[in-house]
């Protein structure tokens, strides 16, 4: 609150700098937490298919399910899913994958493209629930990094991930990815994985703030190229941001959210973008909304309106 005589902080476009307040209603706190909601729902909902079909052998019209694991799986027993980076290190290996791996790969990476690359990471990875909680005792236990690491060193891990698949002859990520791990230990029972899955954790805590998923995963880096191609974004209304850092503050990935490159292109064009929502969720002005791209005009040609205010809780 301003004291009295002290002026308002004011942002670009003249309007007072609000920072973010949680509502005090029920109904409120459900409205600022319903994309959270919904990304666990998915997350959970996705395992549990995974588990139900695996422990209780649940089928529809006589058919699984849901079979297989995250790298390689089968809906119904008819449609392929395959993970596209765990396709293509099978390929970098010289090896030709089934004609049904092909498929579920492209199956995938359409699917991907149009809804958003790392959409894969905040809404479906098993990983990215650790992690999340690692960065919500961070801000709460006030932890600061021990280093600085560039978050491009992901795209290095990437492409070395894919050389040894050359050299070794094998997936060389599939053999000690987390991620992998992790969905093992959920559906069939506890084993080592759950060490490494521990070693992220206490990494992202006390090392380096999403040190996993921002610095060091391969996977994110692959769907991260693959998302500039997203037609789900999150789109950027320039005249009502008052600048407030509230989205930065919060953003898993704070580089996406150049304020500067967002007013020009109307979104938030990086494909490093996980489409996690966040952002919109602590926004005071409503100034960042999931959009289609393709109805997203350039700002140029988009009439200029009063800045959109949040919903009183």
């Amino acid at each position: 609150m301003t004291s009295p005589g002290k002026p308002l902080k004011t942002g670009p476009n003249g309007r007072p700098v609000r920072p973010f307040v949680m509502p005090a209603s029920l109904g409120g706190k459900l409205y600022v937490w319903h994309l959270l909601l919904m990304r666990r729902a998915v997350q959970l909902g996705v395992l549990l298919l995974f588990v139900g079909t695996v422990r209780w052998g649940w089928e529809l019209a006589g058919r699984p399910v849901l079979t297989g694991n995250l790298s390689s799986s089968e809906l119904f027993g008819l449609v392929p899913l395959a993970d596209p980076f765990a396709t293509l290190q099978i390929m970098m290996t010289g090896h030709l994958p089934l004609q049904e791996l092909l498929l579920g790969a492209v199956i995938i990476l359409v699917f991907y493209a149009l809804l958003g690359g790392r959409s894969w990471c905040s809404w479906v990875c098993p990983i990215n629930m650790v992690t999340d909680l690692s960065a919500w005792l961070r801000r709460r236990l006030n932890i600061s990094d021990m280093f600085h690491l560039s978050r491009n060193i992901r795209y290095t891990v990437l492409a070395l991930a894919l050389v040894l698949s050359v050299l070794t002859g094998v997936a060389a990520f599939e053999w000690i990815s987390p991620i992998s791990m992790l969905h093992r230990e959920l559906i069939y029972g506890i084993g080592l994985g759950w060490t490494a899955v521990l070693g992220i954790f206490l990494f992202d805590l006390f090392i380096l703030r999403n040190g996993w998923c921002g610095h060091l995963c391969p996977l994110g880096a692959f769907y991260a190229l693959l998302g500039r191609l997203a037609q789900v974004r999150v789109g950027f209304d320039a005249p009502s941001c008052t600048h407030c850092g509230e989205c930065a503050r919060l953003c898993p990935e704070p580089q996406v959210l150049n304020l500067k490159e967002a007013a020009a292109a109307g979104m938030i064009a990086s494909g490093e973008c996980s489409n996690c929502g966040r952002c919109i969720s602590v926004c005071p002005e409503d100034t960042l909304q999931f959009r289609l791209r393709y109805l997203i005009e350039p700002p140029n040609h988009s009439e200029t309106t009063e800045p959109r205010q949040r919903r009183a809780a």
